[in-house]
């Protein structure tokens, strides 16, 4: 599956606020996600990125 800037996602496990939805704000070697219930940022390996997503989000 191909992930792009703008793309929300679903991890497997939850962020600490309760949130699993995330949006991604930079793609590439690296990516930026931000959460969508509390705006927490975190920066991720490509590799890191595989293991902790799920897949899209349903809009």
């Amino acid at each position: 599956m191909r992930y792009s800037v703008g793309d929300r996602v679903v991890t497997k496990k939850p962020h600490p606020c309760g949130g699993s939805q995330w949006e991604i704000t930079r793609a590439g070697a690296d990516y930026k996600l931000k959460c969508l219930k509390c705006g927490h940022v975190v920066m991720l390996t490509y590799d890191e990125f595989l293991k902790k997503v799920k897949g899209k989000a349903n809009d």
